[in-house]
């Protein structure tokens, strides 16, 4: 008998068996060969890119909670990515967060992330109301940019934005991370491909764990500026086309001091697209259980649907009951895995030249949703994207005379 090299003795009885013990280590002996060849030619791949594609040197704005989300994933998962400066207007927040993600230089001044010659990318993770002007000084200054959603949030505001970029000649990015993760993406390609035949049905649940300091929801935009754009921008990401129409009902269940600020925490809107399809969202500020994220999409030929994530995947079961863990709290464990993955396409995009998957239009079209999702509250009553279309239009003409008529009178 013969041992051979991963330790397996083989008993040689006759010629026949030489001949198939040979044929059998030449076979090896071969695939052996082939594997280091590929290992070889990747290694030799891997080196060339990395030699031309140096890391992009990012500033950050803002060291907010979803700002510490960017530079976290910036600093420690994004190896073509080298974040260099961050700016809060606090500056103990800026170092504080430059001190945990080795950002060598950290500012109260926004400015000085948009004046730094060695930066080439800007991560907008400021107040919304600050995203669109934020993004055309960029832009002025030559500097590719991810922006934190919303875009604005007005019309006129995106638009200038997105203008301003198209001028500069630089790279734009939004923030709608959903469309990274693994679930969403997977229902997508069942849509895409007629897995499920043609999309009928559509219900997306988005319920957040607790509620936002007042302070913030008094400045957010609203719930479905806020909150409901991720989920707009979801169903056009999943249905493929644009929406026809809203009919948007809430009310405030949650925290009476959010109805005091003028907005409400719980809603349910109707949806129809313009491929026919009619669906559902269904948004919460607080869901006691945790970070509640579920989609199901049915067919002519079938269903799809995405569950919550858990921090396992272990079952208790007793006499009593059948249970889990709860699932991850919020969108910073939910999604962190997204936002590596968008980190990565919109620094791959300024290296290659490439174009980002999400663009300044994907987030102006999810706020018309969302503006249209208000006046349907405010009406109570559906209301078309057409209709809202008009509205804008008539809004930019009314702010086109006001300014003819101050000029006139200055």
């Amino acid at each position: 008998s013969t041992q051979s090299r991963w330790g397996v003795r083989t008993c040689v009885k006759s010629a026949s068996d030489i001949l198939l013990l040979s044929a059998r280590l030449a076979m090896s002996a071969m695939f052996w060969k082939q594997s280091m060849q590929n290992m070889r030619r990747q290694w030799s791949a891997a080196r060339r890119f990395s030699s031309v594609s140096a890391p992009i040197n990012v500033g950050i704005i803002g060291a907010g909670r979803i700002g510490l989300v960017h530079a976290e994933t910036l600093a420690f998962r994004t190896p073509n990515a080298r974040p260099v400066i961050i700016a809060d207007a606090s500056e103990a927040n800026a170092a504080k967060a430059a001190a945990a993600f080795n950002i060598p230089q950290w500012s109260s001044d926004y400015r000085s992330v948009l004046t730094n010659p060695v930066v080439q990318a800007v991560w907008i993770c400021s107040p919304v109301g600050t995203h669109a002007a934020f993004i055309e000084e960029a832009a002025a200054h030559g500097k590719h940019v991810f922006c934190e959603k919303p875009m604005g949030r007005n019309i006129p505001e995106i638009e200038a934005a997105v203008a301003a970029v198209k001028a500069a000649g630089t790279k734009l990015m939004v923030g709608f991370n959903r469309r990274f993760d693994n679930n969403y993406r997977r229902v997508r390609t069942a849509i895409e491909t007629g897995e499920i035949g043609e999309a009928h049905v559509f219900h997306i649940t988005s319920r957040d764990p607790s509620p936002p300091p007042i302070e913030y929801v008094k400045s957010s935009g609203g719930i479905f500026i806020d909150m409901a754009i991720h989920d707009f921008d979801m169903a056009r990401f999943l249905m493929g086309c644009e929406c026809e129409s809203i009919y948007a009902q809430g009310a405030c269940r949650v925290d009476p001091r959010i109805a005091a600020a003028g907005d409400i925490d719980t809603a349910v809107l109707s949806l129809k697209f313009t491929n026919g399809a009619i669906g559902s969202i269904d948004l919460s500020r607080k869901a006691v259980y945790g970070y509640d994220q579920r989609v199901e999409v049915f067919g002519s030929k079938g269903a799809v649907a995405t569950g919550n994530e858990h921090p396992n995947q272990a079952w208790i079961s007793t006499e009593s009951s059948i249970r889990r863990d709860l699932p991850l709290n919020f969108f910073m464990d939910r999604y962190i895995e997204a936002y590596r993955r968008e980190t990565i396409e919109f620094v791959n995009a300024i290296q290659t030249g490439g174009v980002p998957s999400t663009s300044g239009m994907d987030s102006r079209q999810a706020l018309v949703m969302a503006l249209t999702a208000k006046e349907s509250l405010r009406r109570g009553q559906p209301v078309t994207i057409a209709e809202m279309e008009e509205i804008i239009s008539e809004q930019k003409r009314a702010d086109k005379r006001a300014v003819a008529a101050a000029a006139m009178n200055a």
